[in-house]
Parts: structure tokens; C-alpha cells; sequence
């Protein structure tokens, strides 16, 4: 018993050893995690950011959150939450010679080209179309006109006063913009649909026409490839909105959604939502507290910015009238 006993006793002195060095181990993890500094608005180059608690609406984090800046393509959101509310997705629609002739980025839809709204939406979300995007707004409402006053309906339905669209893709424009907090609204919203969700998830697809040409597309949101975790996403980007981004992603039981308006670089725009995930995650967890920057030179360079074209615009008119002949 004794020789037994002495064969147990570094046994449990290496199992206490282990469990101490293991307590150890999640104390100073938990200390880093809780001593971390918070986001600052100087870590975060976007112009604009939230992050927002998909289940309740609570912003963990935002950076000029009400800022007006452009949408780009994140604007196709809103077009495929009108769609999938008036449009049944198996019909088929024949693509008009306007909507083939949208700008870049495009799948080369062709006039007289028929497809399913299905396949639009994907087109749409996926690759960022704007042909399709288009054809899609002159589908449901007969014209892309029409269908920007049911996209801006919309956003008043939701609590949205800070948006307002001009277009159904997002391209640049006179009077469109849109806020960091509406935008995560917006995907908030999106979400709900499993259809939208089940797009924005997916990282490559086969489109047809019905007459048979077929497209192979890749999604915009390189993080579907980096992050298991990340379940859709929309990006966007012109040379005046910069880049754009707005995504979700699940965090253990939790939906966290990441909004970026106006970051410098695509690659710096993965590399904030990443990291503003992760800040969320320690704000639901409580090991961070919610944190809102107002960054004053950016609201003062929007208003100057507003002014000029304002001018600009009436500086046109006035040339406009002193052209017109005299009768």
C-alpha cells in the first residue's frame, strides 16, 4: 500500500499542477481581454462605423454614426428588400435596353435577355450588378423611378430619416446618402429574410438566362473565404463614397452587424470590420463598454462640401435662365 501509495502522490501533484498553470492561463486572459484599450475613433480610418446587436438593435460601437455620406453599392440592400416584398422570385423578365446599358460593374445582360428575378437578385447582391439591379427595380415598379420612390417609402417605414436614394444601384449622384446606423438597420432588416440571407452568404454561383448563356460569379466579400463565422455581407465602392461595407457575423449565440461608410482601402475595410466584430463580441460579453465618437471635422467637412455643390447647382440654374432666348 505504501509503494502505492508513493505512485499516486506525483500523480496528483502533476494533475494540481496542471489545473493551476490552466487557471493561470484563463486569468490572464481574461485580464488582457478586460484591460485591452477600447476602439478609438483614431483606430478607425472608416469615415463612418457602427456596430450594431442584430437581435436587439443596441450599438456597441459607433464613429459618426449619423454622418450623410454616399451609399455606393450597399444601396442594393434596399432594392432586393423591395423586391423580395412585391416580386414573386421564379417569374421571368425581359431586360430592357436601359438596364442593359447600366455602367460597370455588370454580368453583360443584353436587351431582350430573359431571366429570372432570382437570378437578378443574385446577380445583384453576389457580383454587385447594376444591369441587374436595373432590371429588377423596372420589374416590380415598371421603371427605375418609380421604384426609387418604394425604396425611399421604405426607409420612412423603418424609422430611417438620415437615407435617401436616387437610384436602384447605388451609382453616384445629386441628393443620395445615407448614415453608418442606417445601413446596419438596413442589413438588420435584410437578415430576417432567409432568401437575402442565403444570397449574401454565398461565395460563388452559376447564373443563366433562359436562353441559355450562363455566367460564373464570385461574391465581393472576401470574408466568406476568412471567416467561418461571417454570415452575408454587401460591399460598395466609388471614388466619391470610397469604400463601403456592411456585413454580419456570428459570434457564439450572438449576430453582430459591422456598417463601414467611406473607408480608404479594400483591404484596411476587411481589416476594421474584423476588428470592430471582435470589439462588439467584448461589448456583449461586457468585458468592453458601448462607445460612440463624434469626430467634429467630419461633420464640418460634410457641411462645406453640401454648401459648395448647393452653389454650384443654383450657379448652374442662373446660367441657365440668362441662355434662355427672349420672346
Amino acid at each position: 500500500m505504501k509503494s502505492c501509495n508513493q505512485n499516486i502522490r506525483p500523480l496528483l501533484s502533476r494533475t494540481k499542477y496542471a489545473d493551476s498553470c490552466l487557471a493561470v492561463l484563463v486569468f490572464l486572459t481574461l485580464v488582457f481581454l478586460c484591460l485591452a484599450s477600447p476602439v478609438s475613433a483614431d483606430d478607425i480610418r472608416s469615415r463612418a462605423a457602427v456596430v450594431m446587436d442584430a437581435a436587439t438593435g443596441r450599438v456597441l460601437f459607433a464613429k459618426n454614426p449619423d454622418l450623410r455620406l454616399m451609399p455606393a453599392s450597399t444601396t442594393k440592400l434596399m432594392t432586393a428588400l423591395i423586391v423580395v416584398d412585391r416580386a414573386d422570385i421564379h417569374d421571368v423578365v425581359t431586360v430592357s435596353h436601359r438596364a442593359a446599358a447600366a455602367p460597370p460593374t455588370k454580368i453583360g445582360l443584353k436587351k431582350n435577355d430573359t431571366v429570372t428575378i432570382e437570378t437578378l437578385l443574385n446577380a445583384a447582391l453576389i457580383r454587385s450588378a447594376n444591369d441587374a439591379a436595373v432590371a429588377l427595380a423596372e420589374a416590380v415598379a415598371g421603371s427605375e423611378e418609380e421604384f426609387v420612390a418604394l425604396m425611399n417609402r421604405r426607409v420612412r417605414d423603418l424609422g430611417l430619416y438620415d437615407t435617401r436614394f436616387i437610384n436602384a444601384n447605388g451609382l453616384p449622384g445629386s441628393g443620395q446618402h445615407i448614415t453608418a446606423y442606417d445601413l446596419a438597420e438596413i442589413m438588420r432588416e435584410a437578415i430576417q429574410h432567409p432568401l437575402l440571407k442565403d444570397i449574401l452568404g454565398t461565395r460563388v454561383a452559376e447564373l443563366s438566362t433562359e436562353e441559355g448563356k450562363t455566367t460564373f460569379i464570385r461574391n465581393t466579400n472576401r470574408l466568406l473565404w476568412s471567416d467561418e463565422e461571417f454570415l452575408a455581407g454587401k460591399t460598395g465602392y466609388t471614388r466619391e463614397a470610397r469604400h463601403c461595407f456592411v456585413g454580419a457575423g456570428e459570434r457564439e449565440t450572438d449576430t453582430i452587424i459591422v456598417a463601414l461608410l467611406g473607408t480608404p482601402s479594400r483591404d484596411l475595410l476587411w481589416e476594421e470590420t474584423e476588428h470592430l466584430m471582435a470589439f462588439g463580441e467584448k461589448v456583449i460579453r461586457e468585458l468592453e463598454e458601448p462607445v460612440v465618437y463624434i469626430v467634429k471635422s467630419d461633420y464640418d467637412a460634410a457641411s462645406m462640401k453640401k454648401a459648395a455643390v448647393s452653389k454650384k447647382s443654383r450657379a448652374k440654374k442662373l446660367k441657365k435662365r440668362k441662355q434662355r432666348p427672349a420672346f
